[in-house]
């Protein structure tokens, strides 16, 4: 007699269990961090924070304004070394503000001779104070959606 209510009790605690124990052993997606936008975030590069990094390239691939938000946290003025294969642009961030480069009245970085196509990632890499820097792929996009088509190198 007692086997017949240990059975229902033993069966729901099985389904219990076979239920929810995927998610005990696979990723929750909401942890998983990600850039939210076009661009990317860029790791750790040093004291400052590169948001949103893209390529606006114009048809020929040849050029493409850099846009990004730079923050600087720092109570010092610090510069971002942006390089693509030897050619390097650096930014003035001054402390505890955030430039946008592209955005705000601040110009793009333009960058030329790139011989890239939209839909391309650009090997970038990014260094700030003593930071080691990263190189992170950037993505390349074109002026076809409304928002990017003021951003396109006028040749």
């Amino acid at each position: 007699m007692n086997t017949r209510r240990l059975a229902p009790v033993a069966l729901a605690a099985a389904l219990l269990l076979g239920m929810t124990g995927c998610s005990m052993i696979s990723p929750q997606a909401t942890t998983i961090p990600y850039s939210p936008a076009d661009g990317v975030n860029v790791p750790a590069s040093g004291p400052l924070k590169v948001r949103n990094a893209l390529f606006v390239a114009d048809a020929s691939g040849e050029n493409a304004n850099f846009l990004a938000a730079i923050v600087n946290d720092t109570d010092n003025d610090q510069k971002l070394r942006v390089g693509i294969d030897g050619a390097g642009k650096i930014v003035a961030v001054p402390a505890h503000s955030t430039v946008s480069l592209g955005f705000d009245g601040a110009e793009p970085l333009l960058f030329t001779q790139l011989g890239t196509q939209a839909g391309a990632d650009l090997d970038v890499t990014f260094q700030s104070g003593d930071g080691e820097g990263v190189k992170i792929a950037v993505p390349v996009l074109d002026g076809k959606l409304d928002y990017l088509a003021d951003f396109v190198p006028s040749n």
